[in-house]
């Protein structure tokens, strides 16, 4: 993983006591709440509904134990105890006071971690496939293209103040796993025939109150052209994008009242330019310097698995952990173990400090010393020996993180809704732990199969619930809280937008609505290998209204 050098920790630590003086004549008066607002967001400050949240930026969400570690400190020390994991592959704390801050990012900043450009009107946290480097089916790691595009990004004096905010995700596999038709860019690495790796670059998607799906401006981008493309579509959006309002201010209003042919030939111009003057050109050198930090790690032997293979014979509860929770790696003898954050009763995304630190001690004990934030708001550990995972199954089973259920109803992704958020309409995480326990029966949930359930306490949809397989928007309606479902969203290569179900749900009606609809869903599905999703496309959205809505369907038979 990548190690800062001179450079990056002299501009960081610059950047910690240039803000420490600000909040000082925040302090004292000497600013206004409206002078300090541009400056606390653009370290990752926020002021929330209760108290300031700061959001930590994970790079393409790859940590190392000592990382880990001084999270689980930060939170002990100057929060509640806990860290919540997002959808942008970051870490928020809900609770600092405002004259600790500083002393957080001094603490971030011995370990190599900021906020940096975690907010604000500029380019964000790029975001990749939580799998990178690990998994069977890349053609490349993504993570030193994310690296060098946050390099370059960082305080870029062009792009410092966007129309509006700008999120880039990139996969290195087919299978997208980094949501990237949803990003303002998305980038999937691709391989030529002859052999040369480049990118298909995808533009101008988005979730919010205007969810788009990104089109493809660029079907085969080389390497060497990243920097410049990138460039050109900044700089047309930069001087495009529009100002005068912040709900069409996203690159995505942009492309589509354009047109995207007329948006490419911009950008295509720009590119030409920028190539001529040579002034956006990738130097080999950096690049290599980068992509050597990002290195295989040292795999040991495989080790005897029969204490494995016994547990798998003989222990259920392992079996299903193992079933859901561990993914195929591309080292023989070697697997992909996702760590559940989504126990039943828990607030998704969130681990407590002491959870933190068992991570923390897998993976340096089994894991390579990396820990991978998903957007799905789970934990990974990249790289185990498959023989190891008995005792790291022990171990994650004691702290109340051995739950079995990735890709199944109880991992939801659930923004932080009305709990904290200025901006929610409604809560999040009680209607999220209300399902998990009402489907919490392990059984069950593996008869149901892959289901992807995404809950947005607001029309931001931080939750992504566009593109669950079962949305949940919590809205505001008549003084109390109301839910709408869409049915049929995928965030994946094949993504689709939800459709919107109809009239929404209080919030004591939303587990016996979704109860009618699983029930109606394992009727009609033709084999248990047909996903939701599969029957869904299949069938259409009439038999899933009818269970949602029976009171319509009586009243169309009367």
């Amino acid at each position: 993983m990548y190690r800062y050098d001179e450079f990056d920790q002299a501009f960081v630590r610059e950047r910690v006591r240039r803000f420490a003086g600000q909040v000082e004549r925040r302090l004292s008066g000497a600013l206004t709440e409206d002078e300090f607002k541009p400056l606390r967001l653009q370290n990752g400050l926020y002021l929330q509904l209760h108290a300031y949240m700061l959001r930590v930026a994970i790079p393409y969400g790859t940590l190392s134990s000592r990382q880990m570690r001084q999270l689980a400190t930060i939170a002990e020390r100057w929060d509640k105890g806990y860290g919540h994991f997002t959808t942008r592959q970051n870490i928020q704390f809900n609770w600092p006071k405002l004259k600790d801050v500083p002393a957080i990012l001094d603490a971030l900043a011995d370990v190599e971690m900021h906020a940096i450009q975690t907010s604000g009107n500029c380019i964000r946290n790029v975001t990749t496939d939580h799998f990178a480097g690990a998994a069977a089916d890349e053609i490349e790691d993504p993570r030193p293209t994310a690296e060098f595009l946050r390099q370059w990004s960082t305080d870029h004096p062009e792009f410092s103040f966007l129309p509006r905010k700008f999120k880039i995700a990139i996969t290195g596999s087919p299978n997208d796993r980094a949501v990237t038709k949803a990003h303002d860019i998305g980038l999937r690495m691709l391989r030529s025939e002859a052999g040369e790796t480049g990118y298909e670059v995808i533009v101008g998607g988005g979730l919010g109150r205007t969810p788009v799906i990104g089109e493809v401006v660029r079907d085969f981008l080389p390497r060497a052209d990243l920097l410049a493309y990138i460039e050109a579509i900044l700089r047309v959006y930069n001087l495009h994008g529009r100002r005068d309002n912040k709900y069409k201010a996203r690159i995505k209003i942009l492309v589509r009242e354009t047109g995207l042919e007329n948006f490419r030939a911009e950008v295509e111009a720009e590119f030409e330019r920028l190539k001529a003057s040579h002034s956006a050109e990738i130097d080999p050198t950096e690049l290599a310097r980068i992509e050597a930090c990002f290195a295989p790690p040292a795999f040991a032997e495989a080790g005897d698995l029969s204490t494995c293979e016994t547990r798998l014979a003989t222990d259920p509860d392992f079996r299903a952990w193992v079933d859901t929770n561990v993914t195929a790696h591309r080292q023989p003898g070697y697997a992909i173990a996702t760590i559940s954050l989504k126990a039943v009763n828990a607030a998704p995304g969130d681990a407590s400090a002491d959870q933190m630190r068992v991570m923390a001690d897998l993976a340096e004990r089994f894991g390579h010393d990396e820990l991978r934030i998903s957007h799905e708001q789970n934990v990974v550990l990249p790289h185990v020996r498959r023989a190891d995972l008995p005792e790291i199954n022990d171990t994650l089973a004691l702290a109340g993180l051995g739950t079995a259920n990735i890709g199944q109803i109880g991992d939801i992704i659930a923004c932080p809704g009305m709990d904290y958020c200025a901006l929610a309409t409604a809560r999040s995480i009680p209607i999220a732990q209300d399902i998990a326990q009402h489907f919490s029966d392990p059984a069950h949930a593996r008869t149901i199969g892959e289901m992807k359930i995404k809950i947005s306490g607001c029309i931001n949809a931080c939750g992504h619930h566009h593109v669950a397989h079962i949305g949940i928007l919590g809205l505001e309606k008549a003084g109390r809280e109301n839910y709408q479902i869409t049915l049929g969203g995928n965030h994946s290569e094949t993504m689709s937008l939800g459709e919107r179900a109809g009239p929404g749900f209080d919030a004591h009606e939303v587990v016996p609505a979704l109860e009618r609809l699983i029930s109606t869903y394992l009727e009609l599905r033709e084999s248990e290998a047909e996903t939701f999703l599969m029957a869904y496309r299949r069938l259409g959205a009439a038999p899933f209204k009818a269970a949602l809505y029976p009171e319509k369907e009586l009243q169309n038979a009367v």
